[in-house]
């Protein structure tokens, strides 16, 4: 049997989005469930994000040390950012926020893993790519602000990174999805054989 996740809708009675925010929304739906029942369920509407794992030529992941205010936690991550625009090619996106959190570019670009954050209550989809052969941004970095001016940035070897996910350390999602998927592409059939950076993504389908 192969183990694969499959698109499905159930019947949706209603919908309604009781609270809608800057970048992100609140939806209830009353989804009708196998034996008939009608059950609400409240989850939170994303745009999406990209995230990417940056390894350069030592060995090191380059990570972002970011203050997270609803888990109240300053957080190592891997740049990551949003799908502003709809439809915008997650490649492109994440080349932009490679450059805007870290200031740097990268020639070899392909897909680590697709994820679900949060799918009980969140629709969220994130690509995680794994980008190469790593250099210094041209011209001027980018402008931050908000939490993202007090951001650290560091390149740390993967193996210390394992080590801090599994010893309960390291809790940002796409770091510890990426980190893992790297040790296990590279134990498998390579990080030469993942996928094209523009494979389809289903989750949130996009125009090369």
């Amino acid at each position: 049997m192969t183990i694969k996740d499959t698109a499905e809708e159930w019947e949706v009675r209603a919908t309604a989005t009781p609270f809608v925010g800057n970048k992100t929304s609140v939806r209830t739906d009353d989804v009708v469930m196998p034996g008939g029942s009608v059950v609400r369920r409240d989850y939170q509407v994303h745009p999406g994000s990209v995230a990417v794992l940056a390894l350069d030529d030592l060995g090191r992941v380059l990570v972002i040390r970011q203050y997270r205010h609803p888990v109240r936690h300053k957080l190592w991550e891997i740049p990551a950012g949003l799908l502003d625009v709809p439809g915008e090619n997650p490649l492109h996106a994440a080349q932009r926020e490679l450059y805007e959190e870290a200031h740097v570019k990268a020639e070899d670009w392909r897909v680590l893993a697709d994820v679900f954050t949060t799918p009980g209550g969140c629709d969220e989809a994130v690509r995680i790519f794994l980008a190469r052969d790593l250099s210094e941004a041209e011209g001027q970095r980018f402008e931050v602000e908000d939490e993202e001016a007090d951001m650290e940035l560091s390149r740390v070897p993967v193996d210390e990174l394992v080590r801090g996910v599994l010893a309960g350390e390291l809790h940002n999602n796409c770091l510890v999805v990426g980190v893992l998927s790297l040790i296990a592409a590279r134990e498998g059939d390579g990080l030469d054989a993942l996928r094209p950076a523009e494979a389809p993504w289903p989750a949130r389908p996009f125009e090369a």
